[in-house]
């Protein structure tokens, strides 16, 4: 197994951090997430977009915002041949040499402070779960690049008037310290590893050979952070403190079989304790990655 570098102590120098998105085909939504990295407060960040295949239409934008924009992107792309999106995210891994890793998903808008959110609570040997809002189809598609840089979409109030419905779930949209911080203490939701908002240390990926290509859609995430909780790494819950809002889709690779499939071996992997997958980022005979 690979084994851990040391992290940065809290209190010390930022380690090196990279945000990795996925996406497939979802040229609109994707451009509105960019939108929201280009305002983050703390900037100094690689963004790798991981891939599944999409078209040249999706080329073309990421061109256009690493060209035109300036924004630190990189393309991590593979031939679409179904759902593979573990296997995308661990060719982004590979393209990284950052110490911490942040990952998202190519629909969600993260609020200014997503990035700066995540480091801050970075520690060692722990990964961080954040939260999202789901957004209707109506708001998804009023949200405009200038909403995003006045940070609308995260205020109840224009959630609301542009046809939001009204729910307790939008509390995660408080800023305040104390209410978010007694709110991730009381809250019954545990932990875990969500592609949507999450992050921990690429060392420790590693070290559980990272998201298992054995998995299609539905849990693969989770699946990773049950081996990484084997492994000894604890899940810290940042729900309310590091906010995206997550844009309306339709999921149509989502099938039974699969989902039946996934949750037999996410069962293996508590049952037994497991922390390596044998078809995950590193592959059997490969030397160590580092």
């Amino acid at each position: 197994m690979l084994g851990r570098k040391k992290h940065s102590a809290p209190g010390s120098k930022l380690p090196s951090v990279a945000v990795i998105i996925s996406t497939f085909n979802q040229v609109e939504w994707l451009e509105k997430a960019l939108w929201g990295y280009m305002v983050q407060t703390h900037s100094a960040f690689e963004l790798l977009v991981a891939d599944d295949g999409s078209g040249e239409e999706t080329r073309e934008l990421l061109r256009y915002y690493r060209e035109e924009k300036g924004m630190p992107i990189r393309h991590v792309w593979q031939e679409d041949k179904g759902f593979r999106k573990c296997r995308i995210l661990n060719q982004a891994i590979r393209e990284t040499s950052a110490e911490y890793l942040i990952f998202s998903d190519g629909d969600c808008i993260p609020r200014k402070d997503f990035v700066e959110s995540h480091l801050k609570k970075a520690r060692p040997g722990c990964f961080q779960s954040g939260g999202y809002l789901k957004l209707n189809p109506r708001v998804s598609a009023a949200i405009s690049q200038n909403d995003v840089l006045h940070q609308h979409p995260f205020s109840v109030r224009w959630l609301l008037r542009k046809g939001g419905r009204f729910s307790y779930k939008l509390v995660k949209l408080v800023r305040s310290h104390l209410i978010t911080c007694v709110l991730n203490k009381i809250t019954p939701t545990r932990p875990s590893w969500n592609g949507h908002n999450v992050s921990g240390w690429r060392s420790d990926i590693l070290s559980v050979n990272g998201f298992n290509e054995d998995m299609g859609y539905g849990g693969l995430d989770r699946e990773l952070g049950e081996r990484l909780l084997n492994a000894g790494i604890e899940g810290q819950q940042i729900r309310y403190y590091a906010i995206s809002v997550h844009l309306h889709h339709n999921r149509p690779y989502r099938k039974k079989t699969v989902l039946s499939q996934n949750a037999a071996i996410r069962k293996q992997v508590r049952k037994n304790k497991l922390t390596w997958v044998k078809n995950g980022i590193r592959k059997e005979g490969e030397k160590a990655l580092v």
